[in-house]
């Protein structure tokens, strides 16, 4: 079994695999877990009013497999991977309140209410809600998972890239990497933003869409809140988030830029996220930069993953496109991947994810 890809979904995927008994080679082009999963925010956001509905189910699968999922990694990695908070303050559209079938089981909260669970957040003209929402540091888990990847036999070659892959005969593939040909039974595309580049696709009878995904930029911010001020819940709008990660940091995201593959930080769209992010929680004006950086979703035409088959060859697979939900996605796509490719029938059907979908 070769991979391309150790983001959280590839090596989610190796993990699970590897844990079954079978042999894994993960093939990185860079550096395990470097790019969307590093860049990530880390929200398990799986009550999101934002999410494509289409996405709810899945999404809420994804969050009851992570308990297990941090334990086998703090198991195999004896590295912590702690949840960061526990609950989200949600806000709807200015000027809008939500529905009841966005309420849901979630607590209403009036602005007041609102105020006294964040003080001194300004409400706004907005309506809230309190979910039951857990978040972790994705730095956290893109120091153990690769760790406990490898200690559970997966062979992890970094700055390794796929430069070719050919269908053989046999039903197997050759995947031709810089120093050497690989050969593998099964073939699996990861590659998140990168995994609609030409070695990936269209090679020998390879058809797995991976053209269909595009890299949208994300920049986002770190500051460190002054003083004894402390921010205990997630913090998110339709446009802006605020999530703790421990210590008085607050990340806040994100931009949505559809740039190619430029990773460039801008001051300006820096300023313009502390800007909105203090409009909503003041102590953010006060408070002092600890890192910004930039990150490349892989994002698809209507914003679901590709998850499935790949192409008319049996044993060619995808999974990629989460766009803002990898994180939440991970352990669920690894669990239901993982039955399809052992020729298990999946707990939950994948066809909303099905990369031969009509997308209009």
């Amino acid at each position: 079994m070769v991979i391309a890809g150790a983001g959280i979904i590839g090596l989610s995927l190796a993990l699970d695999l590897a844990m079954q008994g079978l042999r894994v080679v993960v093939l990185e082009r860079g550096l395990a877990m470097a790019e969307a999963s590093w860049a990530a925010a880390g929200m398990l956001a799986a009550s999101d009013p934002e999410n494509p509905p289409e996405l709810a189910e899945f999404a809420r699968y994804s969050v009851g497999l992570y308990p297990d999922f941090l334990a086998r990694i703090e198991s195999l990695s004896g590295k912590l991977v702690p949840f960061r908070t526990t609950t989200t303050v949600q806000a709807s559209h200015t000027g809008r309140a939500f529905g009841v079938e966005e309420i849901g089981g979630h607590r209403w909260l009036s602005a007041a209410e609102a105020v006294s669970v964040v003080p001194p957040l300004q409400a706004g003209g907005r309506d809230f809600l309190l979910i039951e929402e857990r978040s972790l540091d994705p730095r956290d888990l893109c120091v153990a998972l690769p760790v406990a990847a490898r200690a559970a036999g997966v062979l992890l070659r970094e700055k390794c890239a796929v430069v070719s892959v050919e269908a053989e005969s046999d039903g197997g593939f050759t995947v031709q990497t810089p120093s050497e040909p690989v050969a593998t039974t099964h073939f699996v595309n990861c590659a998140g933003a990168w995994a609609g580049f030409p070695a990936l696709r269209n090679h020998g009878r390879l058809r797995h869409h991976g053209a269909a995904i595009a890299p949208v930029k994300g920049q986002m911010v770190t500051v460190r809140l002054r003083g004894r001020e402390r921010l205990e819940h997630v913090l998110r709008t339709p446009e802006i988030y605020l999530v703790p990660r421990g210590e008085g940091r607050v990340t806040v995201g994100a931009t949505v830029e559809r740039a190619g593959y430029d990773k460039t930080v801008e001051p300006h769209a820096i300023a313009r996220l502390l800007q909105a992010a203090a409009a909503l929680y003041p102590p953010i004006a006060e408070t002092e930069i600890v890192e910004s950086w930039a990150g490349l979703r892989p994002a698809t035409a209507d914003d679901l993953p590709l998850i499935g088959k790949a192409g008319a060859e049996a044993n060619s697979w995808i999974a990629t496109g989460h766009f803002r939900n990898g994180i939440l996605l991970g352990p669920g796509t690894a669990r239901l991947l993982s039955q399809a490719i052992r020729g298990e029938a999946p707990e939950m059907d994948l066809t909303p994810f099905s990369p031969y979908r009509k997308i209009s």
